[in-house]
């Protein structure tokens, strides 16, 4: 259910403005994205499991605000990650 190290390491190579960027809007948003659908297929075959569903829901409102966070600040970078990450709006 969640994403190995290496796999979020190539995240933030991708997202990052600069080296060593861990923070950025970008790649908290991508790493986000990358544990929601991990979660996805969990939540499919576990309908039942409320306390993992919870969690996804928290997931989901965390990218919601980043987003709404980067759309506010800039609105261009807000649409290319949209368009990176595959997300619609």
């Amino acid at each position: 259910m969640s994403i190995t190290k290496d796999k979020k390491q190539e995240l933030i190579q991708k997202f990052a403005k600069k080296p060593g960027d861990t923070g950025s809007t970008e790649v908290q948003v991508a790493v986000l994205t990358e544990r929601i659908n991990n979660l996805t297929g969990h939540m499919k075959d576990h309908e039942k499991d409320f306390h993992s569903r919870r969690g996804f829901l928290m997931l989901v409102g965390q990218r919601r605000r980043l987003l709404d966070y980067l759309k506010r600040v800039d609105e261009g970078r807000y649409r290319d990650l949209l368009r990176v990450l595959g997300l619609r709006r």
